[in-house]
């Protein structure tokens, strides 16, 4: 069993002295002797805390990137406690104003984030440290993806994959197949770059994206897409929809890439009759439609609105099709038209 490094409360913490106050009440002054840094997106984030578990779990969500932008270090400060049931504790509610955000658990269990200064910090009881996955998905990965988002980057509902040296972003709305469809490219000789969610580099002149390359999401319908899949069993997660994670390590045959520059954005309109065609949409309609899907509220929303202006110039089109090999036809024609056109497409 692990040893928990837990501050034992001396007498004047304790507020057993007349007058003192109880310290440990507020957990203002919980000792965090553990620190480490680790490269979510490929930035540096310091993990500063009381658990060594807290470190292995960092270690199985961001251990797979290094450093690539040079910033300055944000720091996450999470503290355990003893306590709790033999359960998980319920899906945080989410909460935010302007700059400040909150996931609440439950009275032990719950982290506070200033979207405005980049800092956050995490309480939680030693239940919800133990159940690996609920303390990954519901704390960790939000708290790191939602202080990277409020300073150095915006995310986008959308796959991305890339061909010669040109990203392309799958969007559309849920459900439209843009992890199935990104995945069917990279089987075909694609580079994959992310899934379902892509992030926007804020302070990149020219639209530059990065992903989650290292494993791919799908929903249990891509079984029976891919006979690879058939056996997979669904991820274990505490809320959003089922889903099966895959390590991209376990397909040698796939070729990935951490980031790449976005040249297209494709919106995905699968049906049974249509025949696989791109159709040019106008210029804004990439920066339009990803703006409503924004989650972010307040003066980030405003940051964000902003900065997907860089979309605005971008071709993007919409994609009709039905078979995959119809839809990577037409990719591919795309990204040949950018390797001989780099300036715009001819479709």
């Amino acid at each position: 069993m692990p040893i928990e490094l837990i501050r034992q409360p001396t007498e004047q913490a304790d507020g057993n002295r007349k007058g003192s106050r109880p310290s440990d009440a507020l957990l203002c002054d919980m000792d965090l002797p553990l620190r480490k840094t680790f490269y979510p997106l490929g930035f540096a984030v310091e993990i500063v805390t009381n658990h060594p578990d807290v470190l292995e779990a960092a270690n199985d969500s961001f251990g797979h990137r290094r450093l690539r932008h040079g910033r300055a270090t944000l720091e996450v400060r999470i503290g355990i406690s003893k306590g709790g049931g033999p359960g998980c504790p319920p899906e945080p509610a989410r909460r935010e104003y302007n700059h400040l955000y909150s996931l609440v658990a439950d009275a032990e269990n719950q982290a506070l984030l200033d979207l405005r200064t980049h800092t956050g910090f995490v309480w939680l009881n030693s239940s919800a440290l133990k159940n690996r996955l609920y303390f990954r998905y519901n704390f960790l990965e939000k708290v790191m993806y939602l202080l990277l988002g409020s300073s150095v980057v915006t995310d986008i509902h959308g796959a991305c994959v890339s061909k010669n040296g040109k990203g392309i972003l799958l969007c559309g709305d849920s459900g439209a197949g843009k992890s199935t469809l990104a995945y069917a490219c990279a089987r075909a000789g694609w580079t994959y770059v992310s899934d379902d969610t892509s992030y926007l580099i804020n302070d990149s002149d020219l639209p530059r994206v990065i992903g989650h390359s290292h494993r791919m999401r799908f929903r249990p319908t891509a079984q029976a897409l891919f006979p690879e899949l058939a056996d997979r069993k669904l991820t274990p997660r505490m809320e959003g929809k089922a889903s099966i994670e895959v390590p991209v390590s376990e397909f040698p045959q796939i070729v990935t890439a951490t980031e790449a520059g976005v040249y297209a954005v494709v919106y995905l309109d699968r049906h049974a009759t249509a025949s696989g065609r791109l159709v040019r949409l106008p210029e804004g309609t990439a920066t339009e439609r990803t703006r409503r899907e924004l989650y972010s509220a307040g003066e980030i929303r405003t940051k964000h609105e902003k900065i997907l202006e860089t979309l605005s110039r971008t071709p993007t089109f919409a994609l009709h099709y039905h078979e995959f090999d119809q839809a990577i036809q037409q990719l591919d024609r795309l990204a040949w038209d950018a390797r001989t056109n780099p300036k715009a497409p001819t479709l």
